[in-house]
């Protein structure tokens, strides 16, 4: 016996399908923000998105998740305005930044030293 109902197993493909729902969703939604913004080269990774705020969030508190997703938002815009780096690598970079950043929470980390190897 696996210890799985039906009731169980009604629940977990209902979950599933809830998720794929919401994963479409998001998707919809994301392309037509980018549209609405006019930023249509970016394809938005949704992984790292939500990798970067479970983390901030983590890291920090509740509320740094939202705010780590829209500074590290401008901040990639900012490096594929100014060079000859694509949106996703501009995005990529800062991403990783702030990745480092959530490692060491809200003391030490890459900021202790300064910030020169990080410019983006």
């Amino acid at each position: 016996m696996t210890g799985i109902t039906d009731d169980d197993a009604g629940s977990s493909s209902r979950a599933g399908a809830a998720t794929e729902g919401t994963d479409t969703d998001l998707a919809h939604w994301s392309q037509r923000l980018t549209q609405a913004l006019q930023i249509l080269d970016l394809k938005v990774d949704q992984h790292l998105v939500a990798r970067l705020t479970e983390e901030s969030s983590r890291a920090v508190n509740g509320q740094a998740g939202p705010v780590t997703a829209l500074l590290v938002g401008y901040a990639a815009g900012l490096r594929a305005h100014g060079s000859s780096a694509s949106p996703q690598e501009a995005l990529q970079s800062a991403a990783d930044v702030a990745l480092r950043l959530c490692e060491h929470g809200t003391e030490g980390g890459p900021d202790s030293e300064g910030w020169s190897s990080t410019a983006q």
